[in-house]
């Protein structure tokens, strides 16, 4: 098991984590939480009915990081034909934005706290790392957090395909990049084996 998740009788799954892995998991999750950042409530000093009412952004971010995790809805990958169709490939993304991102944002947020609560809970029962268990709720979320974390990795090493991924696989160790390299690779390990516990 160690390194992978297996399914857990009834639903949901199981890994065996070490310190170090808790601590690598926690803290990429704690930096994708201050990536993302505050919701609307906190910056309205915690007022629901402001958050409620709240119009999110309608530019896309401008860093590379969060436009990966929250990219424009409407776009042709072949590019417009004509500029009138790309002006309004642009004010339909601009709209979807105004009211979506709040809540994708509030759900990456709870996603990756989910992470962090629940290897929080994982050091308090034990030393020398342990067996996470997570209900099918919980695999979920996990899912959607080891999601965000490699798209995040990915968008700070520049991936933009499976080929980037295999040829930054044979960095030479030297490469100040290999650390996130490795990172990026196991997460997906993670993920992948995740997903495979979670098919019916």
């Amino acid at each position: 098991m160690p390194g992978t998740f297996e399914p857990l009788p009834g639903g949901g799954a199981a890994v065996a984590l070490d310190d170090v892995e808790i601590s690598i998991i926690r803290s990429l999750a704690v930096q994708l939480m201050e990536i993302i950042g505050p919701g609307p409530a906190e910056e309205s000093g915690g007022d629901p009915l402001a958050e409620l009412f709240a119009d999110g952004p309608s530019e896309p971010p401008s860093d590379p990081v969060l436009r990966r995790l929250f990219p424009d809805a409407y776009v042709d990958p072949e590019g417009a034909g004509r500029p009138e169709e790309a002006e309004e490939q642009r004010a339909h993304s601009a709209e979807f934005r105004r009211y979506t991102e709040n809540d994708l944002r509030a759900g990456k947020r709870d996603n990756a706290l989910a992470v962090i609560r629940s290897l929080d809970a994982l050091r308090a029962a034990g030393e020398g790392g342990a067996v996470l268990e997570l209900t099918p709720q919980e695999s979920q979320r996990w899912l959607g957090a080891l999601n965000d974390l490699r798209l995040a990795i990915g968008a700070r090493l520049e991936i933009t395909d499976e080929d980037d991924s295999d040829l930054l696989f044979h960095l030479p160790d030297e490469d100040p990049r290999k650390p996130m390299v490795m990172a990026y690779l196991w997460l997906g390990g993670l993920q992948e084996t995740l997903v495979s516990t979670l098919m019916p």
